[in-house]
């Protein structure tokens, strides 16, 4: 299979369906039904992977298949059902027919691997990215003036399924008050209105 599944870094595939069914129309596209999970998914490059229970190679899951089906992401290890394309370059979900994330790993319950450790003492809140320093592995978040900034640490964006920041993003989070004041706790993408519940 080309592309790396293990890593982000956008695999060897064609671009994403972004709901074209004129695809479908493509010569040498298969269009077949699986059931899988959810190897990753990372929310700042749009794109993760599904493990298919029938053994086939991993298949990549594009953030519009997700929002086609009324999903704004994906957590790992949750069981869905899909129609998946399968093209030259490799396979794709085509179309979420079902998500369960019963079996789903929340990501504030993946062992973190610093000091750092925030409690949520706020409801999710709509920031936006002020600046962020892969470098330095840390930024800060803003919710407007008259708010104080929400630092932001490297760690907390992996936990979450992000790689990466950019200035202007839009994200939800849920802060505390931590070593460096106000600090992130827990983030998700924007948009999501409901999704696993936050481990208090």
């Amino acid at each position: 299979m080309t592309g790396d599944t293990k890593r982000p870094g956008f695999p060897d595939f064609e671009q994403p369906f972004e709901g074209r069914p004129d695809l479908l129309g493509e010569a040498g596209v298969e269009v077949f039904e699986i059931a899988g999970t959810i190897k990753w998914f990372d929310a700042s490059k749009g794109y993760g992977f599904i493990v298919p229970d029938n053994g086939l190679p991993d298949i990549l899951l594009h953030v519009t298949c997700l929002r086609a089906g009324g999903f704004q992401t994906a957590y790992e290890g949750a069981r869905l059902q899909c129609e998946v394309l399968k093209r030259p370059k490799g396979m794709q979900a085509f179309r979420i027919l079902s998500m369960d994330e019963s079996t789903a790993i929340h990501p504030s319950q993946l062992p973190q691997r610093t000091h750092v450790i925030v409690t949520a003492e706020s409801d999710w809140e709509r920031a936006y990215v002020k600046w962020f320093n892969r470098v330095r592995g840390f930024g800060f978040l803003t919710r407007g003036e008259g708010s104080p900034d929400i630092f932001c640490h490297m760690e907390t964006l992996r936990r979450f399924g992000f790689t990466e920041l950019r200035p202007g993003q839009i994200v939800q989070v849920r802060w505390g008050f931590g070593s460096k004041g106000c600090m992130a706790a827990e983030l998700r993408p924007d948009g999501v209105p409901t999704g696993l519940p936050s481990k208090n």
